[in-house]
């Protein structure tokens, strides 16, 4: 039969030249102001997540290193080098996998390998992937190797763990540190590569293999070369989330909407409906994280998103989103679905997980902020002051009738009692008091017997008598009790701002009665 010579789309539309690598442009200029200024190093660190570039750009320095043109930021692609070196069967590059080839006996043989000149190219160049997967001894061994290699050797490292390396061995390189390649350059470059290859896809399709992608260009073109063998031309949004088990873009905004509005029982049925469809509730969590996280930057930029790598649709969302909740809420949300997210991945049962936080967040997107709560109690104080104005008029009244009606009142103060200069006057109402009390209880002639002694008995019978009892009893406490109400620690506004921020009372001024 045949051999079927199908190339897949991550190798075919692998980089060539600098300027085709997508979203490491640091890494590249600086790269290419190095070979043109002869000021290439002995030792080079790629660090970043898979799939971003760190082999290809091995590659392409190495190309450039070596071409015959060379050494240029430029090769040229045609010489039989420049071919073989992209082919990864170069004689001169040596490409080593760190996972497979981590003991001593294998860096002893890069040892001896170093020591012989090229065979062809301008280097002999040793690309190392996987660096950290070397062992404690092989390391120690490549550590002078590595300081004060020969002229014609350099040495090309690259890892996606950058803290399993010893100090020793990056401080003997230059380290470059790649990044993920934005979601929007991640969608165009799908769209340039689609139509190359003569297959429609719309943008939300393609947003979606960059989404599930995270970051990396080769996940991208491989999920993408997989929707082409699965469906054929036209690529659709349901055609992705089918295959990948992700969540569509109006899913997310509807059930972070949801949350925002503190609607439970609506974002349920949502995470009801996703996990009956199949979908990834761990990859949900991230992307709702992530939804989160870029509409908190919105608001804290006020609309502005160059800082936000979105497509116009997305920051449509956001600016509706926006006006839901302030940023103290979207805050704590945001929290709540990153410790989500650090607890999901060995939960028993993520939705039973999923659904706690939920509720917990939309609790937290509509709960009052400290900010609130401040001004409520400001409100409280203002409030608690009123009463105390109010009650101030009824400490007079108070007094109004012990000033109609002496006796009640005089057993307290005896000195101001003190106004009998006039006896007749004394005289005329003990009189009608006596004859009043008389009815009752027969001791009228007691009253009449000294006419001296009945001043004395006179003033302070009606006293304890209880005529005036009946009504002073309800009015007598509030009379000394009006002062402490305004003591501000019995305030409730004050009583509850004391125990939010633990605080106490210092020093109190009382507003002097004119």
């Amino acid at each position: 039969g045949r051999l079927m010579a199908y190339e897949v789309l991550a190798r075919k539309w692998r980089p060539r030249q600098f300027a085709d690598v997508i979203g490491q442009e640091h890494v590249t200029r600086t790269l290419t102001h190095a070979i043109e200024s002869d000021r290439v190093a002995h030792a080079y660190l790629f660090v970043g997540p898979r799939g971003i570039g760190k082999t290809t750009l091995s590659r392409l320095f190495a190309k450039a290193l070596d071409c015959e043109k060379g050494p240029t930021a430029q090769p040229c692609d045609a010489c039989s080098l420049c071919r073989e070196i992209m082919g990864g069967n170069a004689l001169d590059v040596i490409e080593i996998d760190g996972a497979s080839n981590n003991g001593v006996d294998n860096i002893r043989d890069l040892r001896e390998a170093v020591q012989f000149v090229p065979a062809q190219a301008r280097f002999k160049i040793f690309i190392i992937d996987e660096v950290h997967m070397l062992s404690a001894g092989a390391f120690n061994a490549l550590l002078k190797t590595l300081e004060e290699p020969p002229a014609h050797v350099k040495f090309i490292l690259a890892t996606t763990e950058v803290d399993k390396l010893p100090a020793t061995i990056i401080s003997r390189c230059q380290r470059f540190d790649l990044r993920r390649i934005p979601t929007g350059l991640i969608v165009d470059a799908l769209r340039r590569i689609a139509a190359s290859e003569q297959v429609e896809a719309d943008t939300d399709a393609l947003l979606a293999i960059a989404r599930g992608a995270e970051g990396g260009m080769r996940d991208a073109l491989s999920a993408l070369d997989q929707i082409i063998s699965f469906k054929g031309s036209p690529v659709t949004e349901a055609d992705v989330l089918a295959i990948f088990g992700l969540v569509s873009r109006g899913q997310l905004e509807k059930l972070a909407a949801a949350i925002l509005t503190g609607d439970m029982a609506g974002g349920l049925r949502i995470i009801d409906e996703l996990d009956r469809g199949g979908k990834d509730l761990r990859r949900l969590v991230l992307e709702l994280l992530e939804h989160f996280r870029n509409l908190l930057v919105y608001q804290q930029l006020g609309g502005d998103s160059t800082a936000l790598d979105l497509t116009p649709g997305q920051l449509a969302a956001l600016e509706q989103q926006a006006g839901l909740a302030d940023a103290a809420r979207v805050l704590r949300v945001a929290e709540h679905l990153a410790e989500l997210e650090g607890r999901i991945r060995q939960a028993l049962s993520r939705r039973t997980l999923l659904e706690t936080v939920l509720v917990r967040c939309c609790r937290a997107a509509t709960a009052a902020t400290i900010d609130q709560l401040i001004r409520q109690l400001g409100g409280l104080q203002d409030v608690g002051t009123e009463p105390a104005a109010e009650h101030a008029p009824a400490v007079p009244e108070a007094p109004l009738r012990p000033a109609s009606e002496p006796p009640p009142v005089g057993s307290s103060p005896p000195t101001v009692r003190e106004a009998p200069p006039p006896p007749v006057a004394a005289r005329a109402p003990a009189a009608p008091a006596a004859a009043h009390a008389a009815p009752p209880a027969p001791p009228a002639p007691a009253a009449h017997v000294p006419p001296v002694a009945a001043r004395a008995p006179a003033a302070r019978q009606p006293a304890p008598v209880a005529p005036p009892a009946p009504p002073p009893p309800p009015a007598a406490p509030p009379a000394p009790k009006a002062p402490p109400r305004r003591d501000p620690a019995e305030d409730k506004g004050v009583k509850a701002a004391l125990d939010l921020f633990k605080g106490q009372i210092v020093k109190v001024e009382e507003p002097r009665e004119s």
